[in-house]
């Protein structure tokens, strides 16, 4: 078997069988867990039996979990609801399909997300993404979280339904995007200046939100390519908020009219 995804967490396996871009290699569950699949999502007994689906019952399937947690080099942590998926990786798009798309169409979402290494922020994150419709989400190809299966289940199935571009170079990206005509939001704590229905009532060809890593936020070197460094402004005594709250406030104020 080629290089593969763990996916486990109803709704993000019930999405990923729905993506026509993934192949998926093996499905285990449980009698009782297909239909708690039917009864939480909108997938058909007819819909499963496209692929091959092996019935075990909870011990064995917590034990050919284990199997696949060692072939991936993970520590092993049970299996939700009963069911869990082996598939192709997840689809990512590198640079040239980026700088293609942001020049054929005007007013895109784009997020992107400098150096978030934690799984549950990265998860939490693409999954709000998906709510507010974002169009492409960025991230580097290194320090990152990785698309491992607590990521799935975490980010419940909203990675399926993204384009997501992977990149050796953020910083070239933002410069990119910004020469394209995109306005470049950075969210820093660092500056006073609020975002304002101005700055994005101006990005008529796109706009990139981006968010900075846990501890210390964007890098130097992609926060200097960004024009408008902006922040939420704290109403009492904590100036920092957690990135993926940081990441849904302010993806509520660039990207909803």
């Amino acid at each position: 078997m080629e290089d593969f995804n763990l996916i486990i967490g109803i709704h993000s396996v019930a999405a990923a069988l729905k993506n026509p871009n993934r192949n998926i290699y093996k499905v285990y569950c449980s009698e009782e867990s297909k239909k708690d699949l039917f009864k939480k999502s909108d997938l058909t007994p007819k819909d499963l039996d496209e692929f091959r689906v092996e019935y075990l019952e909870p011990h064995a399937l917590q034990e050919k979990a284990k199997e696949y947690f060692k072939k991936l080099k993970l520590d092993f942590q049970r299996v939700p609801s009963g069911i869990f998926v082996i598939a192709s990786e997840l689809e990512t798009h590198d640079n040239n399909w980026l700088y293609e798309t942001v020049s054929s169409k005007n007013e895109l979402k784009i997020l992107c997300l400098d150096q978030i290494t934690d799984v549950h922020n990265g998860a939490a994150i693409l999954r709000t993404a998906s709510f507010y419709g974002i169009d492409i989400v960025i991230l580097p190809g290194k320090k990152s979280f990785g698309f491992t299966p607590s990521f799935y289940r975490i980010a419940s199935g909203a990675s399926e339904y993204l384009n997501l571009v992977q990149t050796t170079n953020l910083s070239k990206v933002i410069s990119k995007l910004t020469a394209l005509g995109v306005t470049c939001i950075g969210l820093t704590e660092h500056v006073d200046t609020p975002i304002t229905d101005q700055i994005i009532s101006e990005a008529h060809l796109g706009l990139c939100l981006v968010l900075g890593k846990e501890e210390t936020g964007i890098s130097h070197s992609v926060l200097r390519n960004i024009k408008h460094q902006l922040a939420l402004i704290p109403a009492g005594d904590i100036r920092s908020l957690n990135v993926s709250v940081a990441a849904a406030i302010s993806m509520e104020k660039c990207f909803t009219k």
